[in-house]
């Protein structure tokens, strides 16, 4: 039989029943897939128990033939196939929080996957000229930091985070819902291309042929969680992709991000829900993700925030701005109890304190003072 190790990886991947968490299980079994197509039909069985299709698929090695045709076009269009023991395997797909990353990917470029900063942008496919301005502006800002940009490749924000970061000299992988003998949408054909020519990537779980369907995108969504060491969330309406991929994010033990918007704007909706339910840090510009992330603050830019001169504080600013230079740093719920306000009160208002640039927002739901007495 065919030596090439992808041959059996890829076939290991395609077989009916097996996903990536019962993939994972048993790789850590099991970790040359060779070795598995070897094992005899009475451990096949006792493995998977009443699952005998899957036993009977693997021992009659019957996803060979299009195991073989994959290799045949990887080879043809010059396709890296990336097995998790791989080094060249992004590691934080291996990280034990990921339970249910995949163990095989496609990439079409050259890309570092394991660059030492990775960020995934996301947001709507109705992106507003607002939400892709501030998408560059971020991106822009990040441009000294040799962060690689990691997003979807759809409409909207994910295309304003791509052509931001090449724009700026910036990796960016596109994460792809299908198989690499495609692009889609259509229209970003060209984007792809010049995403693969300018040191990025194409990456994909899907072998080539795979129809396009509606429910890969969300478990895309997953790997876009799992490369980024943080999740920004720059325009989303109340329900989409961009908030599964946030979700994901933070089950991943990923830190998430949100622009904040206007309460009366349809894309906004979802930022603002995120940021007001404590499931995401509110930034407004690079160096807010790069304070959330742990990453040193440009030298050549300021925040973006000006604080006005003249400064006149409500009753219960004055007294939040008095507790936070006493104690530097305090949580959102002390915060409360010490002002005597309910969570959801403190929390608008601590919102609305970092819209005008007095506090900021911190990891972990706390906050310190930016305004000068």
């Amino acid at each position: 039989m065919n030596n090439d190790p992808r041959l059996y990886a890829i076939a290991l991947t395609l077989t009916p029943g097996l996903g990536s968490i019962s993939l994972r299980k048993l790789l850590d079994i099991y970790p040359d897939p060779a070795e598995i197509f070897a094992l005899p039909m009475t451990k096949l069985r006792e493995l998977f128990g009443s699952h005998i299709d899957i036993a009977e698929a693997i021992h009659n090695k019957s996803m060979m033939q299009r195991s073989q045709e994959e290799i045949d076009f990887v080879d043809r269009y010059h396709i890296q196939v990336l097995f998790r023991t791989d080094d060249n395997f992004p590691r934080r797909l291996n990280s034990s929080c990921c339970t249910d990353a995949p163990v095989l990917l496609y990439q079409h470029g050259n890309c570092d996957l394991n660059a030492t900063r990775t960020l995934a942008v996301v947001g709507s496919r109705k992106a507003t000229v607002h939400g892709k301005e501030m998408t560059h502006r971020i991106v822009e800002g990040l441009r000294d930091k040799s962060v690689c940009v990691v997003s979807g490749l759809a409409y909207g924000i994910d295309t304003a985070a791509h052509t931001a970061a090449l724009d700026c000299e910036l990796p960016t992988v596109a994460v792809l819902g299908h198989g690499l003998d495609r692009i889609y949408p259509y229209q970003n054909r060209g984007l792809a291309q010049r995403i693969i020519e300018h040191g990025g990537a194409l990456l994909t779980e899907y072998t080539a042929h795979t129809p396009i369907s509606a429910g890969n995108f969300p478990a895309r969504n997953r790997i876009i969680a799992a490369l980024g060491d943080g999740t920004l969330v720059v325009e989303a309406a109340r329900k989409g992709g961009a908030l599964i991929t946030a979700a994901i994010a933070g089950s991943y033990n990923r830190e998430v991000m949100a622009v904040p918007g206007r309460p009366t704007d349809t894309y906004s909706e979802g930022c603002n829900s995120l940021i007001v339910d404590r499931r995401a840090s509110i930034v407004r510009n690079a160096d807010d993700v790069a304070d959330v992330m742990g990453w040193p603050r440009s030298e050549t830019t300021s925040s973006g925030v000006q604080q006005e001169m003249f400064v006149q504080l409500s009753k219960e600013e004055q007294r939040i701005v008095d507790l936070l230079v006493d104690r530097d740093v305090m949580l959102l719920d002390d915060l409360a109890v010490a002002c005597g306000q309910t969570l959801p009160r403190m929390a608008a208002t601590l919102l609305e304190m970092e819209l005008r640039g007095l506090v900021q927002a911190l990891p972990g739901g706390r906050y310190q003072t930016l305004h000068k007495k």
